[in-house]
């Protein structure tokens, strides 16, 4: 007796549909925007009652690409894009007028912290596979120059995958070459963006840099203080630079903030220094709270 299959499905797979719906009949009412499929209508995707899609889409494609990679943690490294390496600071330097040589100045040394990302995310990289095959402490950034490509290159030096959560913004940027392509993201809206940073965030790093980073910054500090989200180790390099752009023991001072809020992040001074909070955060984590048996 033939053996009874039930099938998968019945009805055609959207691509299937997709592909039947350019044929080549043509008439007034095919040609016509409203026949069109809603999901090849770009037209109807980009209207502004359709934002709430369009936030489901970017939330969702992101997602599934890196459940998809195995990723199960990240290790998100903020930054300024216009901290260069080294040698780049240095060309800069040679080449800036005396109007802006204290600039460039200061861009020499700070190029440091293009070295110091770059170890970090060797050293985060090199982290195994856990029993499922789930890759952690994967290195994730904006996808941008400078500090950005630091991060993603010093994966690249160990072979490993990395991420780039890049932006649209209206002049134009391309990922720094170092980001893993399947793992090279695009957002329009900076919430999903934002979300998808600290989503699989077990670690942050943030180096000097500007508006972007201390907006991103910021935003998880007070995450964490609020207990929205389980406290991270968020590390703050180069303890000078951020003692000198926010004074937060005025903020303390102010009663703006608690002392305690102060132990929400640990400043670092190397890249072995900073690998060295994260393992010791999740040792101690491990020592309060072991996993029960399987």
């Amino acid at each position: 007796m033939t053996e009874t299959r039930v099938p998968s499905r019945t009805f055609p797979r959207a691509r299937q549909d997709a592909e039947s719906a350019k044929g080549n009949i043509s008439t007034p009412q095919t040609e016509n925007p409203a026949y069109k499929l809603a999901f090849q209508d770009m037209d109807f995707l980009l209207r502004e009652d359709l934002r709430p899609v369009r936030f489901q889409l970017e939330l969702l494609k992101t997602e599934l690409l890196l459940e998809e990679a195995h990723i199960g943690s990240t290790f998100v490294v903020y930054g300024s894009a216009r901290i260069p390496e080294p040698a780049k600071a240095q060309a800069m330097l040679d080449m800036a007028d005396p109007e802006h040589r204290h600039i460039a100045e200061r861009l020499v040394a700070k190029s440091k912290y293009y070295d110091m990302a770059r170890e970090l995310a060797r050293l985060a990289s090199n982290f195994p596979r856990d029993e499922q095959g789930k890759r952690h402490f994967v290195v994730c950034s904006g996808g941008g120059p400078s500090i950005m490509e630091a991060a993603n290159r010093g994966a690249a030096d160990v072979h490993a995958e990395s991420i780039g959560l890049n932006i649209v913004l209206p002049h134009e940027q391309a990922p720094n070459p170092y980001v893993t392509p399947s793992l090279s993201m695009q957002f329009h809206y900076f919430a999903l963006r934002k979300m998808h940073f600290l989503l699989r965030a077990r670690a942050l790093a943030a180096f000097p840099g500007g508006f972007g980073t201390f907006d991103e910054l910021f935003e998880l500090l007070t995450l964490i203080q609020t207990g929205k989200v389980a406290p991270i180790p968020v590390l703050l390099f180069g303890r000078e630079f951020w003692e000198k752009v926010v004074n937060f023991e005025a903020l303390v001072e102010e009663g703006v903030i608690a002392e305690r809020d102060l132990g929400i992040f640990t400043y670092v001074e190397s890249a072995a220094e900073g690998w060295a909070v994260v393992q010791k955060f999740y040792q101690e984590r491990a020592e309060r709270d072991p996993q029960p048996p399987a």
